[in-house]
């Protein structure tokens, strides 16, 4: 990843440099004390640095990969029994607030496409929020969408979303009342002592229930399939060892740096109207989900962090992370996200196919 440069460096020397970048990140943010800083330091380094001229680098998608593993590994060691009947109890919720969510984003999107000049189903596309990889497939299916857009709009908002919820979460607004929130959500990190061999055992499940996952196309498959086998395990009564901080901050630089490097705004036309646009409607759609979150906060008694966590518009993993640093209950977070993630994946696309096919038949008929 670089412009301006003839010289191609190897990759492992690219890769080692960002790394580096990386890991400087996130020791600076830690120092800062700035809400999970193995997150979002190496993600705005990485993303600084890559901007600048004759950069070339390169972080694998394997190593993000790496990263949602042990993710998913750490947050389905939260579940319980209890946890799922609290879940039943909130179905309907589920429900009603994602449908709300999708609305207020479709609105924005008929704002978006009138503001920026860019058409409908780009907009719409670019809008949903929490599908990044449905979305781009979805825009490489359809002719009269601009991928290039669709791309930086589901980027830009995961990054400016990534950027700001941490910062709410730990704000004196949202802390308040969580520490006793109750729940599974507080994950105690263990020391290196006992995590072998037993550690082994585990985390080939959790390789081998990602590499299925990924042949089944689940979403989110990387972190959603070793979430599940934990859960199993734990639902079982066996005993999954905790993981030791270092780990647990190290994938959270594997995913981090990932992200860091996603944004591409050089590649766009009307970068500023555009660029302003999709900030404005990142901030405005965090709004709502806010606003949204007081309505689950007081009807079902969660922590204002657990809350705003649920209905974020961001990722199930990026949501899990936070939540797990903030100590919200990350299981009604996880499950709310990945109610909103399965919905977009099997209801969203033909329900878009349907509107563009609309769409296209409008603008036959006018002309």
């Amino acid at each position: 990843m670089f412009s301006g440069s003839k010289c191609v460096q190897p990759a492992w020397l690219r890769l080692f440099v960002t790394a580096a970048a990386a890991c400087a990140g996130g020791f600076f943010f830690s120092v800062l004390n700035i809400p999970v800083p193995w997150l979002l330091g190496p993600m705005a380094v990485v993303l600084f640095l890559s901007k600048l001229p004759r950069s070339q680098m390169y972080w694998p998608q394997s190593l993000r990969n790496t990263g949602l593993i042990i993710v998913g590994y750490t947050i389905g060691l939260a579940f319980t029994m209890e946890t799922f009947y609290q879940i039943g109890s909130q179905l309907p919720m589920m429900i009603g607030l994602t449908m709300l969510l999708l609305l207020f984003s479709g609105f924005m999107a008929f704002g978006f496409a009138s503001l920026s000049g860019v058409s409908l189903p780009t907009a719409l596309t670019g809008s949903i929020p929490g599908g990044l990889s449905q979305m781009v497939t979805l825009a490489e299916e359809e002719k009269q969408i601009d991928i290039t857009i669709v791309t930086f709009m589901q980027v830009t908002r995961i990054i400016l979303i990534m950027f700001l919820v941490p910062v709410l979460a730990v704000s004196p607004l949202f802390t308040d009342g969580d520490a006793a929130s109750g729940g599974s959500s507080v994950q105690t990190a263990a020391s290196w002592d006992g995590l072998f061999p037993s550690a082994l055992l585990f985390l080939g499940l959790c390789l081998t229930a990602a590499w299925t996952g990924q042949k089944l196309r689940l979403p989110t498959s990387y972190m959603l399939a070793p979430m599940l086998v934990m859960i199993g395990v734990t639902l079982t009564g066996l005993q999954a060892p905790a993981l030791p901080v270092v780990i647990t901050n190290g994938a959270q630089l594997l995913i981090g740096t990932y992200f860091g490097l996603l944004l591409r705004p050089e590649q766009l036309q009307k970068k500023a109207r555009i660029g302003a646009l999709t900030v404005a409607g990142g901030v405005v759609l965090i709004a709502g989900a806010f606003s949204l979150s007081l309505i689950l906060e007081h009807l079902h008694h969660v922590s204002p962090a657990t809350a705003l966590l649920s209905l974020a518009p961001g990722g199930m993993d990026q949501m899990g992370i936070i939540g797990r640093e903030v100590n919200a209950d990350i299981s009604i977070v996880i499950c709310y996200q990945l109610f909103r993630i399965l919905f977009i994946f099997i209801a969203v696309p033909p329900i878009l196919r349907w509107l563009f096919k609309w769409i296209r038949k409008r603008e036959a008929l006018k002309t």
